[in-house]
């Protein structure tokens, strides 16, 4: 996927100078056979020699123009010799410059006539003047490419580094849902509760989307929530639904999309410090609403007053932080508050 999306920003930014190649000519051309075609006003026009004129003169030009910007420009980059490039460069420009004069004397007068103006020193500063300015502006876009190539490499590397950060912050969620997880399993086994089997199979369910769906960017918010509600399930079961708790979705979701596993690290926050079977006065609430493309996420829960275990850092917080400036940038906001006997944390996002 990675390497698709890079192909077709190079592909995009060569189309661009292509473009520009396409669209510099075209308007050139238009200017130059109107220039020469105007020398003849008032007369009836002799299109074949209007032609000779414009073709030559682009041809040669084109030649001078295209040898510099594949071959001569590129060792200038490469090597900062600028010396060897003027040499080189003059030593082209004359050659095909008196090769362009005098095929065209040659051609006027084997077709036409013998002209003052061909032998002139106009004619020759006029020739030279004007495949200099060609030359010039087609190395200009010598370097528009390169600043186009440069700005998708750099855009092809920022793609690269934010996939990977989003792919270790998202790897950081798995061990730690696991590991609560498995504490639940472990407690319900130990105490050979019956919905072992049921916890396992939606452990077994909760895991196939954390390894398939959670690998796409987006996944559907109907996905996510399924996803949040077997969580909810588990806690439930492992609490013998002593503990008050409500999960509720309002709104219509219409096929909404959102980052995975945006949502869990709250949830479970909620419980782990919210929740505890040695009080009977805990709680938590969850609330989605969905409202066009905009989803706001409420969950609040009592505040039990536990002892922080030592060398454990909560990262989930933080890890999703910066999820969210990574996912929804300038596209999201997030409060939270730690209130005296409850924790309230509110998540609104912008959804696709």
């Amino acid at each position: 996927m990675m390497v698709k999306t890079n192909e077709m920003t190079l592909k995009a930014s060569r189309q661009r100078v292509l473009l520009l190649h396409l669209s510099f000519w075209s308007v050139y051309l238009s200017f130059f056979l109107y220039q020469v075609s105007s020398y003849q006003r008032g007369e009836e026009l002799e299109w074949n020699r209007i032609l000779i004129t414009v073709f030559t003169h682009v041809i040669f030009a084109a030649i001078i123009s295209y040898i510099n910007y594949f071959y001569l420009l590129p060792q200038l980059l490469e090597r900062k010799k600028i010396l060897g490039y003027l040499i080189k460069f003059g030593l082209l420009f004359t050659i095909i410059i008196v090769i362009r004069i005098e095929l065209n004397r040659y051609l006027f007068d084997l077709l036409y006539f013998k002209t003052s103006y061909m032998d002139s020193t106009r004619f020759v500063v006029q020739v030279v003047t004007s495949n200099l300015f060609i030359v010039i502006f087609v190395g200009m876009l010598r370097f528009a490419q390169d600043w186009f190539e440069l700005d998708a490499k750099r855009k092809e590397i920022e793609h690269e580094k934010l996939i990977a950060e989003l792919n270790f912050l998202k790897a950081q969620i798995n061990p730690h849902f696991l590991f609560n997880t498995l504490n639940n399993l472990y407690y319900l086994a130990y105490s050979k509760s019956d919905n072992t089997t049921e916890v396992i199979d939606k452990l077994s369910k909760m895991m196939r989307y954390m390894i398939y769906d959670s690998n796409h960017s987006k996944v559907l918010l109907s996905k996510e929530i399924e996803y949040m509600k077997n969580y909810v399930s588990l806690e439930r079961l492992r609490l013998n639904d002593e503990i008050p708790i409500e999960f509720e979705v309002k709104g219509n979701l219409d096929d909404r999309q959102i980052a995975p596993l945006i949502f869990i690290a709250f949830l479970e926050n909620a419980f782990k410090h919210g929740v505890s079977n040695a009080k009977d006065d805990c709680w938590v609430k969850v609330l989605i609403e969905v409202n066009g493309k905009e989803c706001t996420y409420t969950v609040e829960n009592s505040k039990v007053h536990l002892q922080k275990e030592e060398g454990k850092s909560g990262i989930g917080l933080s890890n999703i932080k910066r999820r969210l400036e990574l996912s929804y940038p300038n596209d999201h906001e997030l409060q939270v508050k730690d209130l005296k006997d409850s924790y309230f944390v509110q998540l609104k996002l912008n959804l696709i």
